[in-house]
């Protein structure tokens, strides 16, 4: 069995492809389990419910939420954490996730207004209202810096994304909408999910690695701050080595929690279906055993 239980598509969030391609390519890689997890966004679930039987693929409700997360002593990061197995029709969760859309359009401003101080520097015309409603008509699902760096790409300012979060977006970055854990896990648990730290050694994106490069200490945090908010660990990822993933497996089987894995794939490049998940990480949702 073929499982990647982390995915996005550019209709629901910051994926290169629409969440039609998706399934089609997860077909072509023989994916017989499969989530997709969108940034704050839900919205397509019941499009993505109905393509997996098209396709003939067992699909798991997913969504990919951003925490702002602190503990005594610390300064506040920013986490990600997926949800899992919900009902995608939940009220509370649906109008929570709207909010926090109607929050990222505010952001995107903020971020603009920012941009426009960097360009002021450079002698560049500053972005203005007309360019802030160019970058939303080019997206489908969640704003999120990605599309600005699309349309930095498209001005010709920068050349690629890499240049553009290095040049910019890093420095001219805006807090999200700061969801904190223990809401999240009221979300996801009053919508009958489960709530899963993602990546939580993930080099490059939101993880306990800006904490710590030391898994022990990863695990302190989580013991002593997040174990009562949530139900599982993302142990297998496209940017964990096999030490991080055998770590998290041994921390999370001691600790009776589920375990999941996923690509993280964008499409670029496209990643999805190109992890080794073991099949029992399915039967922790078909059978609701937490592990093996």
């Amino acid at each position: 069995m073929k499982i990647d239980l982390h995915i996005h598509t550019r209709t629901g969030s910051d994926g290169n492809l629409s969440i039609e391609d998706v399934f089609g390519e997860a077909a072509k890689r023989n994916i017989d389990l499969i989530s997709i997890t969108d940034h704050d966004n839900i919205t397509i679930q019941d499009k993505a419910v109905s393509l997996s039987k098209h396709f003939g693929m067992n699909y798991i409700t997913g969504v990919e939420l951003n925490v702002t997360f602190a503990y005594p002593g610390s300064k506040q990061i920013s986490l990600d954490f997926l949800g899992y197995n919900f009902d995608i029709h939940n009220l509370a969760l649906n109008e929570k996730l709207e909010f926090i859309r109607a929050h990222r359009v505010g952001r995107a401003r903020q971020i603009l207004d920012n941009l426009n101080i960097e360009f002021a520097k450079e002698n560049r015309p500053a972005f203005t209202e007309t360019d802030l409603k160019n970058i939303q008509a080019t997206v489908d699902g969640t704003f999120g810096r990605p599309h600005i760096a699309n349309y930095l790409i498209e001005k010709g300012i920068v050349k690629d994304k890499l240049e553009a979060f290095d040049r910019y977006l890093v420095k001219c970055d805006v807090p999200k909408y700061p969801l904190s854990l223990e809401e999240a896990s009221v979300l996801i648990g009053n919508a009958g999910g489960f709530l899963v730290l993602a990546h939580p050694n993930d080099p490059n994106g939101t993880s306990l690695r800006g904490v710590s490069r030391s898994l022990d200490e990863q695990v302190n945090i989580i013991t002593l701050y997040m174990l009562k908010y949530i139900n599982g660990i993302e142990c297998w990822h496209s940017r964990h080595d096999k030490l991080t993933s055998d770590f998290y497996l041994e921390y999370a089987k001691k600790n009776k929690l589920m375990v999941t894995g996923g690509s993280d794939c964008h499409q670029k490049p496209i990643l999805m279906g190109s992890i080794d998940i073991p099949e029992y990480v399915a039967s922790q949702f078909i059978s609701g055993s937490y592990h093996s």
